[in-house]
């Protein structure tokens, strides 16, 4: 017996599956969603598994007018023996809950997260595309739904979870990014809600992502928001730079996203042996290492890419191509390790992946 009576109202119409060549990303949706709904009364109830389509939101709802929202991205990937496995979903559940807690949202207990969690996942399991490079992407997220205009901490919120066939994020093997170095707009700060998974973050950063556009960058390398002097995170990433023979990441300060993806790099790169560093790293000693010569690579890590070769960066104004704009060894070692155990091509000596009986 589960911690909670989930209720199954499936589909019945249930749709063409996609052309695996076509997928994009988050624009094609699975037959079906999860939904839990959470009272403070009542704690979390009414768990469900319904046709996936429109929800009814009250106009005075908190997430419309407060921003109570916060959300996850994980996997499902196809191993080449027809199995569906996660990877590390525990991870994103502990982080779920951390955001949470940040925004007053209420917590999910793991047990109950990770049974329903599981339970959609099997539900949906045949929109797991098994060509090479493709996954199931899921967005678990929550909100607050009090239908009042106060403000105040949360009493009813909703849990759902969605689902979308996703294509190769490198369709065209992978092509080092151009990022630029924000020195005006500021992502997070510490005592803030950088270190939580919720929207606001997202949308504050999108006018320097923008400008870094309209600059021919793809994504822009956040500074601190205090002293605008320490490398803090890439866009919708962690990033991580190899300094001589030492791999330098930001160490978790508060306004940073504890990444997965980047916990997985330091992990591997740990257990081979590398000199990892999660500390300060000024902007200064960044581009003096641009300068000299002694940053090797640059990459960025999360769910969608794993990793993302950095080919230039620019501060200020003044360029710096990374590597020879190429990709390099140690991204490429830790690109190959992580896809290798998420599709199940090697063996993961880790214990990471969790597979959908």
């Amino acid at each position: 017996m589960g911690t909670i009576e989930i209720k199954y109202d499936l589909n019945k119409e249930k749709k063409a599956k996609p052309n695996p060549d076509e997928l994009g990303f988050g624009k094609i949706f699975t037959d079906n969603m999860f939904i839990m709904d959470y009272s403070k009364e009542q704690g979390w109830h009414n768990a469900r598994i319904v046709p996936f389509g429109y929800i009814p939101v009250h106009p005075a709802s908190t997430v419309l007018h407060y921003g109570s929202e916060i959300f996850e991205g994980l996997k499902a990937y196809r191993r080449a023996d027809g199995k569906v496995q996660l990877f590390r979903p525990i991870e994103n559940i502990r982080r779920m809950n951390n955001s949470a807690e940040r925004l007053c949202l209420p917590q999910i207990p793991e047990d109950m997260a990770m049974e329903v969690l599981l339970a959609f996942v099997k539900t949906e399991e045949e929109w797991t595309p098994s060509k090479e490079g493709t996954s199931l992407y899921l967005r678990p997220f929550m909100f607050g739904n009090d239908e009042s205009l106060g403000v105040h901490a949360v009493h009813n919120a909703t849990f759902m979870i969605i689902a979308s066939p996703v294509g190769s994020y490198y369709k065209e093997g992978i092509n080092p990014v151009r990022i630029m170095i924000e020195d005006q707009d500021v992502r997070a700060v510490r005592g803030g809600t950088g270190y939580a998974k919720c929207g606001g973050n997202y949308a504050a950063s999108n006018r320097a992502g923008e400008r870094a556009e309209q600059n021919g960058y793809s994504q822009v390398l956040w500074l601190d928001g205090v002293e605008r002097k320490y490398i803090e995170e890439v866009g919708a990433m962690n990033v991580m730079f190899k300094i001589g023979n030492e791999i330098v990441t930001p160490a978790l300060t508060g306004s940073i996203l504890p990444g997965i993806t980047r916990k997985s790099c330091i992990e591997v790169l740990k257990s081979e042996g590398y000199t990892v560093s999660e500390r300060l790293l000024s902007v200064d000693e960044l581009e003096k290492a641009m300068d000299d010569g002694t940053l090797e690579e640059a990459w960025g890590c999360g769910t969608a890419a794993v990793v993302s070769p950095i080919g230039e960066l620019c501060y200020k104004g003044k360029k710096c191509i990374v590597n020879g704009g190429k990709i390099g060894a140690v991204t490429q070692h830790l690109y190959d390790t992580l896809t290798g155990i998420q599709w199940g091509k090697t063996d993961d000596t880790f214990g990471w992946t969790v597979q959908i009986d």
